[in-house]
C-alpha cells in the first residue's frame, strides 16, 4: 500500500514544523489554484451604522490526528476570502479576531495561486492577519456594549475544530449574537465551532439545521493523503449528537440558512455562502429601515 501511495503522490508532505501537508495528490484532487469568485458586484451597498463583520480566527496550526501525525491546519484562504470578498463588495467590514490575539492561522498549502481577487484581498489584510484583535478583549469590553456588527463570521479549513468548539469567549459570543438577532456565519468546518455555545441544555441550535462538510470525506481523504491519519473527532457526528441535522450528503455546493444561521458544505460553497450572506444582511438591513 505505501509503494502505491508513493507511486500515485498519495503520501503527506513533512512540514518544517513536524507536522505533515496534504499530498501532491491530495492538492489535486481536493484544492484549486482558481476559484470560482462571480466578482462580487451589488446593486446596492449597506451604508448604514451596523456594517461590521466580527470574522472568527483558529490561531491553532496543527491538528493532532488519532494516530499522533501532526496536520498542519488553519483557516482555509478560500472559505475565508471568497465570503469576505462578497461581503466588503456589499459594503460591510471585517474586524478580525483570534481567541488571544495570536496570528491567524491559514492553510497556506490551500492558497490559490492563480486567483489574483484572493491573492490581492490576503495581500491587503496581511497585516490584520498577523496582528488580530483578541476575542478575550472584544467579550470583555465591546461585546454589550456593541451596536456596530450585523453578523459573526467563523470560516472553515480543519483549524476551526481546534480551539474555539470550548472557548468560553466564543460562547458567550455566540450567545450574545443569538440573543440580539445577528446572523451567525459558518462554513465549511467552521460550524464545529458552534459547540462552543453547549454551556447548558437545550444546546443553543439543537433542531436546526445546517450545511457541512460531510464526515464521509473526512473518513477517506487518509487515503489520499490529504490528511495524515483519522481525524481525533467528527464534526457533523458531533453536531448530530447535540440535535442538529446536516442537511448535505456529499463536499459540494450547498448552503443553509436556518433562523439566522447560514452554513455551508464546503470549499466549493465559499461563492454561494458569501453571496447569500451579503444578500441576506442587506435584505436585513432593508427590513429595518
Amino acid at each position: 500500500m505505501k509503494v502505491l501511495r508513493k507511486l500515485f503522490r498519495a503520501m503527506p508532505k513533512p512540514t518544517t514544523d513536524g507536522a505533515f501537508s496534504p499530498s501532491p495528490l491530495g492538492i489535486k484532487l481536493g484544492a484549486s489554484s482558481k476559484t470560482n469568485f462571480d466578482g462580487g458586484a451589488y446593486a446596492k451597498r449597506f451604508d448604514g451604522k451596523q456594517n461590521r463583520i466580527l470574522m472568527i480566527c483558529t490561531e491553532e496550526h496543527q491538528m493532532i490526528m488519532a494516530n499522533g501525525n501532526k496536520f498542519s491546519t488553519g483557516n482555509h484562504p478560500v472559505e475565508m476570502g471568497l465570503p469576505m470578498l462578497h461581503l466588503i463588495n456589499a459594503g460591510f467590514e471585517i474586524d478580525v479576531v483570534t481567541p488571544t490575539g495570536a496570528p491567524v492561522a491559514i492553510e497556506m498549502w490551500a492558497m490559490p495561486e492563480d486567483d489574483t481577487d484572493i491573492k490581492k484581498l490576503f495581500h491587503d489584510f496581511e497585516s490584520v492577519f498577523r496582528n488580530p484583535g483578541s476575542l478575550v478583549d472584544f467579550v470583555a469590553n465591546r461585546m454589550l456594549l456593541d451596536p456596530m456588527h450585523a453578523a459573526i463570521f467563523i470560516p472553515g479549513g480543519h483549524g476551526s475544530m481546534l480551539g474555539l468548539p470550548h472557548n468560553p469567549d466564543l460562547g458567550k459570543v455566540l450567545h450574545w449574537a443569538h440573543n440580539a438577532g445577528l446572523h451567525t456565519l459558518a462554513l465549511c468546518h467552521g460550524p464545529a465551532a458552534l459547540l462552543a455555545a453547549k454551556d447548558n441544555d437545550p444546546f443553543l441550535y439543537g433542531g436546526y439545521k445546517i450545511a457541512a462538510f460531510p464526515d464521509t470525506v473526512d473518513r477517506k481523504t487518509p487515503l489520499i493523503g490529504y490528511l495524515p491519519g483519522p481525524m481525533p473527532w467528527y464534526v457533523c457526528e458531533t453536531l448530530e449528537e447535540q440535535g442538529m441535522e446536516i442537511v448535505n450528503i456529499k463536499a459540494d455546493k450547498s448552503v443553509y440558512i436556518d433562523r439566522h444561521l447560514l452554513t455551508g458544505a464546503s470549499p466549493l460553497a465559499s461563492n454561494d455562502f458569501g453571496r447569500l450572506a451579503a444578500t441576506t444582511l442587506l435584505k436585513r438591513v432593508d427590513s429595518a429601515t
